[in-house]
């Protein structure tokens, strides 16, 4: 393992040098197996963290150029030394930005409520009804089409506008590694004119 490609994982991660260095290692310094790790390591992380106190935080704001669609958001960690810091002010920013382009109605698939739940299923069973699909089909392509709404309307699942590789909740995990405290979003407001 080179110093470069050291420096060049960390650059695209932002992680800590001895965690770059012990991915890299196990990937056999593959920097795209290392980033895999990285991001696994960081959800259980985030997983560990998240019974802990988000008591501090920032409220960011968007608004689009035009001055007709904004955005709130209420991002929360543990200490007002991370909410201060770049990488933290930064994320909530991006993560306002992204609420404003993208609309989540949302914050997750367990907030949907079951009746909005209910009648995507009717939509979708007659759509595949009317295209003839058989209904034991209809069953097996269903959760599909929920994960497909779920991407749509849920903040944490919505592939991240400035990277369409992460999701919402990836960059939160990515996040919690980079700052090493929980981090959560409490809430969103999009307004539009």
């Amino acid at each position: 393992m080179d110093l470069q490609t050291l420096k060049d994982l960390r650059e695209k991660t932002g992680v800590g040098i001895a965690d770059c260095k012990a991915a890299l290692e196990e990937s056999g310094g593959d920097i795209d197996g290392a980033v895999t790790l990285l991001r696994e390591r960081g959800q259980m992380k985030a997983a560990k963290k998240s019974d802990r106190a988000a008591s501090e935080g920032m409220i960011a704001t968007y608004v689009h150029a035009n001055g007709k669609i904004g955005a709130m958001v209420q991002l929360n960690c543990e200490t007002d030394f991370v909410a201060r810091n770049e990488a933290f002010v930064a994320f909530a920013k991006d993560l306002a930005m992204h609420v404003a382009s993208e609309n989540p109605l949302y914050m997750k698939p367990e907030d949907v409520p079951s009746d909005v739940l209910e009648k995507e299923r009717e939509i979708y069973r007659e759509q595949l009804t009317s295209e003839g699909k058989p209904s034991e089909m209809i069953e097996k392509i269903l959760p599909g089409k929920l994960s497909k709404f779920f991407e749509e309307t849920c903040l944490m699942e919505q592939l991240f506008i400035k990277d369409d590789e992460k999701k919402i909740k990836d960059l939160v995990s990515d996040t919690v590694l980079k700052l090493g405290e929980n981090i959560q979003i409490a809430d969103f407001k999009r307004f539009a004119l």
